[in-house]
């Protein structure tokens, strides 16, 4: 029997259309998911998913229980001269990762690394909320702008993985402005400087 005072209902609702939604996205991938093919599936009204995660992103977000907003975070930083985008960016990322919900993304992120699915949904929210936005702000053709922000991607994933997973010293205790002073001139490089010809969209592989 339930706790006095509390209805067991809306819980049960999000935790049924959660795995309802985490079934759709690892089935058929975040583009062609919809929010009422979500509610179908988890025999609720569409109203209810709308209500308790407000957007597909935001649905995405709560399935890989991830708590900040990436799309929203990346286009806070995008107005301003585009010289210094790189500096925005990475003083942003680097605020939200020492909050508590940066520490608590994190580690969900550990946890969507330790399968297959996890990892593909990962990617999916990485490639539609960060990297998509962020090439769509670049100037340049398609493959070029996209080829700078999987570079940028890179060097964040680089400092993420020694500064909050191996701790590494002097990086993992060093300040904001010392990193932003040491990495901020190589992505903007990349979002903006010039790349080696032959480096752009080599498309992948080894000749």
């Amino acid at each position: 029997m339930p706790p006095a005072g509390r209805r067991p209902g809306p819980s049960r609702t999000r935790e049924a259309v959660l795995v309802a939604a985490r079934e759709e996205f690892a089935a058929r991938g975040f583009d062609a998911v919809t929010l009422r093919r979500v509610a179908a599936r988890a025999g609720v009204d569409a109203a209810m998913v709308t209500h308790h995660f407000g957007s597909k992103g935001g649905l995405f977000r709560a399935v890989l229980d991830v708590r900040l907003d990436p799309g929203a975070e990346v286009a806070a930083v995008l107005p301003g001269p585009p010289d210094a985008l790189a500096e925005r960016l990475l003083t942003r990322l680097l605020v939200l990762w020492d909050a508590p919900a940066g520490a608590a993304t994190l580690a969900a992120v550990r946890t969507a690394l330790q399968d297959e699915e996890g990892t593909r949904l990962l990617r999916e929210l990485v490639t539609h909320q960060v990297l998509g936005p962020l090439a769509d702000a670049l100037t340049g053709p398609a493959e070029e702008r996209r080829w700078r922000v999987d570079l940028v991607a890179s060097q964040v994933v680089g400092l993420l993985l020694t500064r909050h997973v191996l701790r590494l010293e002097p990086l993992a205790s060093a300040s904001h402005a010392d990193l932003v002073a040491a990495l901020g001139p190589t992505l903007q490089r990349y979002l903006t400087g010039p790349l080696p010809p032959a480096s752009v969209g080599a498309g992948g592989g080894q000749g």
